[in-house]
Order: C-alpha cells, then sequence, then structure tokens
C-alpha cells in the first residue's frame, strides 16, 4: 500500500474517531466504558491463553499450560478481570434505575429493557450450537469431542444468568453493604474446607461471590468510593488477604479453572478469588482518572465506544472463534501452539503467535452476529452509536445513562 493510500485510512480514522467524540455527552464518565471494555478483553485473552484444545487421535480434549506449568499461575491473575465487570454492572444498573425513577419508568420495562439487550445475543449462540452439534454427531464425531466444543461454547452463559439474577434484584442490593455477601462466602467456605461440609455448598458462592463486587458498584454510585482512600483499602486489603489464603489457608493460586485441578478458586467461586477481586476493584477505582484523561483523544475513545457496542457479541463469541481455529487447523495436521499439549514455554510462543488467527476468526463472528446485539448495519452505524452515546433527557439522570 502507497503511502498515499496509509494517510488517507489514518485521516480516515482520526475523522470517524473525532465524529464519535463530538456526538459523547460531555457528562459521560468514559472510565465505566474502559473498565468494562478492559474487563472483557481480559476474560477473552484469558480463554485464549489458558484454553487448549489437545488433538487425540480423533478426539479434540481440553487442557491448560497451567496444569503442566503451575509457576504460570501469576499469568491469571492478570486475566481474571470478572470482578470489574460485576463491579461496572453495579454501578451502571444502580445509576439506570435512579435515572428510570426519575422519569418515570416502571421496574419492570427498566428490567425488561436490559434483560432484552443482555440475552438477544444469546439466541444466536443456542441455535448455532445445536445445529452445530446434531451436525457433527451425524458425521460421526467422537461424542467426548462434541461435548468438549458445547461445553466451551457454552460455558460464558453461566456468567449471563448470575449478571442477570442480580440485575433484577438491583433494587434490594442497592444499599446492601458488601460485607454481608462477604461474609456469606467466607462461612461457606468454612464449613466447606474447614468443617468438611458437602461440596455442594460451595454453589452458594456463584451468587454471593459476585454479589460483592456488583455491591462495591452500587456503593460508587452512592458516591462512597469516590476518595482515592477506597481505592487503596481494597487494593491493599484485597491483595494481603489473597496472599494469605494462597500461603496458608491451601487455596489455589490461579484464579482460572485448571482441568484435573483438587479446588478450583473460581467452580465454584472460593474466598479467595473474592478478595482478588477486591484488589482488583480497588485497582480499578484508583485508575479512573487515568483513564479518563486516556479516552480524551478521540481515538482511544472511539475503540472503547465501539467495543462497548458490541461486547457481548465479543464476549459469546470468542470460545467459538478459538474452536473454528483449532477445528480448521486440523485440515494441515496437529499444529503447535494449536492442537499440542500445553507442556513448555514453546508452547506458550507458539499460542502467542495464533492470537492475531483468533482475533481474525472473531472479527468474522462479529460480522456475521453483531445485529443480533445492536441491529442494523451499513448506513445505521453512525446513528447506532450517537444513540449509544447520547443521553435521552436532561438534567443529572441523563448524565447518569450507560450502555
Amino acid at each position: 500500500m502507497t503511502d498515499l493510500g496509509m494517510r488517507d485510512i489514518r485521516q480516515g480514522v482520526r475523522r470517524g474517531a473525532e465524529r464519535i467524540t463530538r456526538d459523547t455527552p460531555p457528562g459521560r464518565d468514559r472510565a465505566v466504558d474502559a473498565l468494562r471494555a478492559a474487563a472483557v478483553l481480559g476474560v477473552v485473552l484469558g480463554h485464549w491463553l489458558v484454553t487448549a484444545l489437545v488433538s487425540d487421535g480423533r478426539t479434540l480434549r481440553t487442557a491448560s499450560p497451567l496444569q503442566h506449568m503451575p509457576w504460570l499461575a501469576p499469568v491469571s491473575w492478570m486475566f481474571q478481570t470478572l470482578a470489574v465487570f460485576f463491579l461496572v454492572g453495579g454501578h451502571v444498573a444502580t445509576r439506570g434505575l435512579a435515572s428510570a425513577r426519575a422519569r418515570g419508568v416502571p421496574y419492570r420495562q427498566w428490567l425488561t429493557s436490559r434483560l432484552t439487550r443482555l440475552f438477544k445475543p444469546v439466541a444466536a449462540v443456542l441455535v448455532l450450537w445445536t445445529v452445530a452439534a446434531f451436525a457433527l454427531l451425524l458425521s460421526g464425531a467422537e461424542f467426548g469431542t462434541v461435548r468438549t466444543l458445547v461445553k466451551l461454547a457454552l460455558s460464558p452463559l453461566w456468567f449471563l444468568v448470575v449478571f442477570a439474577g442480580l440485575t433484577a434484584a438491583t433494587p434490594l442490593l442497592t444499599r446492601l453493604n458488601p460485607l454481608w455477601p462477604l461474609a456469606v462466602v467466607l462461612h461457606v467456605d468454612l464449613l466447606r474446607f474447614g468443617l468438611g461440609g458437602p461440596a455442594w455448598l460451595g454453589w452458594v458462592n456463584v451468587v454471593a461471590a459476585w454479589t460483592v463486587p456488583y455491591t462495591l458498584g452500587a456503593a460508587w454510585t452512592r458516591g462512597e468510593l469516590e476518595r482515592r482512600r477506597a481505592g487503596w483499602l481494597l487494593l491493599g486489603a484485597g491483595a494481603a488477604a489473597t496472599a494469605g489464603l494462597v500461603a496458608w489457608a491451601g487455596y489455589p493460586a490461579s484464579m482460572v479453572g485448571v482441568p484435573g485441578e483438587g479446588v478450583s478458586n473460581l467452580y465454584p467461586p472460593t474466598l479467595a478469588v473474592v478478595t482478588f477481586g477486591l484488589a482488583q476493584c480497588g485497582l480499578a477505582l484508583l485508575l479512573r482518572e487515568r483513564l479518563r484523561r486516556a479516552t480524551r483523544r478521540p481515538v482511544a475513545w472511539a475503540a472503547v465506544a465501539l467495543l462497548n457496542l458490541s461486547v457481548m457479541t465479543v464476549f459469546l463469541w470468542h470460545q467459538t472463534a478459538l474452536m473454528a481455529t483449532t477445528a480448521t487447523g486440523l485440515l494441515a495436521g496437529r499444529l503447535p501452539g494449536l492442537h499440542t499439549v500445553p507442556d513448555g514455554l514453546g508452547w506458550v510462543g507458539a499460542r502467542l503467535l495464533w492470537l492475531p488467527v483468533f482475533v481474525l476468526a472473531l472479527a468474522v463472528c462479529w460480522a456475521a452476529f453483531r445485529s443480533f446485539e445492536r441491529g442494523g448495519g451499513g448506513r445505521g452505524r453512525r446513528s447506532r452509536v450517537v444513540r449509544a452515546h447520547r443521553p435521552s433527557h436532561r438534567g443529572t439522570a441523563a448524565k447518569a445513562r450507560h450502555v
């Protein structure tokens, strides 16, 4: 491509970014959108880096580099960002509910609108993988392989069910002190690990654990976390508690699930993953001002805004992009970093080289299924961006509205 062509592309990107910036309401807290985008990207990259589909003849099975290289566990700390997503979700939901009440919108209408935006993209995933599973079985694929693929593709849905439940309970959680759900997680773990309680009891934490950052988001809305002291307290106390639980209480160092692991911090959530989430939430709060400054740049803000418009599509289809790349690659044989056992740094290096291919596959999924999340295409694209970043009413309630 010529220098002139590259200059035209850069100018076009700059003009588009400046247009999105002009259409963004002055009172919008861009740090909220940046944190949401970072949380989703963390989950996506984490799955791509720690999920391996190993080819054993005609069968694909899941494996993880953390099985063979447990000293890489600290890497999982960078990509286990669900707590930040629930923090932002609680903040956005409580502000949105306050805005709806100010405009006289009934709770049922507010909730229906939010859940529709949340679950509409799920329909496409369920339909495609139902059809794909039957097609694979009819074509003679091993049942174990089909089960592995479907489990990976649908694994993000558990999170949406919990998030939807917390969204529905927002009126009850608006003023709930985060220490209450934290106490539930603590007592469940004491019963499970300290007193030999039943393993199923841990699933109580699926709700309680993620209620902690969600109610922190509500505290953010109430203005209780504006001082930097709150962020430092959460970061310091959460990090110290997590270090103590891992070093002296026997909790795993990895903050993501590891196949074959006796105890997982994530399935179901443990006290360690909750305290780690508190540290992450503290760091997120401390970074707000820097993110606000960074997103004043038109190109940076445009990237964040556009990702937020398709955040559910990216989240729901990133595992499908991984599996599509893996399945296509089998046509060329067992490829390093894609089908091989993740048992050394050579695999890690090869997997990093595959990341651009995963991004390309995800871009194809995004192009095919983004309409389920935000509808339309082509000429309507600019108007959707404008609507997503323009308040529908005036005053404080208008500034509280977020995508």
